[in-house]
């Protein structure tokens, strides 16, 4: 049954011939004959886009960037480019669960952005927390923690993931445009700004199957000290950006 409500899948693929035509069967499998999958493919070199072409199904667009400008500036294009009333996250390497698109949709109903949990494909296990090694969850019940959701964020230990994101269309003017300087960890921008603009909602159960390979573009295991002081310091920006953000879009609605 409709929900009423119009879905783009948001996709960005670079040199992904191997697996996205599995990702996109399942995505597909979950859709509304009236929604989209929007890709935007990285200039790649590989037979990616043919690949994605080959599915022959009218709801994909594939838009293909003339130079690589890396996966952040991708999903970028394909959120600018997207139309729907709700907008999902997806990688290009992984399976989505039935009943991914019900469950997200359901979510952003009651906030501007949700964020589920995943798992891994072919085991069914969470991802383990890189610090402690525990099942690394969200919990609904946590949604409105704001201080903790952020401190977890700047520590590297929150596992918001864009392949497990969506966005409700009057959320996407305070996402839009990605910060200038951000070249990595989108999902963790709009994770900080939903958080502090009180508009996350976390869903309990996971939504997304998680291909582990050696071409993941995030990893969950800690990265070298150079590396992780450059991401908190992005992450500080980041929410700096997400203040000022805020800050402006209350000032208009005020006018």
């Amino acid at each position: 049954m409709s929900d009423g409500a119009r879905v783009s899948v948001c996709m960005a693929t670079y040199n992904g011939s191997r697996y996205v035509r599995h990702q996109l069967l399942s995505i597909l499998a979950e859709l509304e004959p009236d929604d989209e999958v929007v890709v935007v493919d990285d200039a790649s070199t590989d037979d990616t886009v043919a690949v994605v072409e080959g599915v022959g199904d009218p709801r994909v667009r594939v838009h293909v960037q003339p130079v690589n400008g890396g996966y952040v500036r991708a999903f970028e294009s394909a959120l600018q480019r997207a139309s729907g009333d709700v907008l999902l996250l997806a990688d290009q390497d992984d399976e989505w669960v039935p009943g991914r698109r019900a469950a997200l949709v359901a979510a952003v109903r009651h906030a501007g952005v949700a964020a589920s949990n995943l798992v891994v494909l072919g085991t069914g296990e969470p991802l383990r927390s890189p610090w402690s090694g525990r099942p690394w969850r969200l919990h609904s019940r946590a949604s409105g923690h704001r201080l903790r959701n952020e401190l977890r964020i700047l520590a590297g230990d929150a596992p918001y993931f864009g392949c497990a994101m969506a966005i409700r269309r009057d959320a996407l003017a305070l996402v839009l445009p990605f910060p200038a300087f951000l070249d990595e960890s989108h999902d963790l921008w709009i994770a900080t700004l939903a958080n502090r603009g009180r508009l996350l909602r976390h869903v309990d159960e996971a939504t997304v199957r998680r291909r582990l390979h050696d071409a993941n573009a995030s990893s969950a295991q800690p990265r070298g000290i150079r590396p992780a002081l450059r991401s908190r310091i992005l992450l500080l920006r980041a929410l700096g950006e997400a203040g000022r953000r805020l800050r402006a879009s209350r000032s208009r609605a005020t006018r």
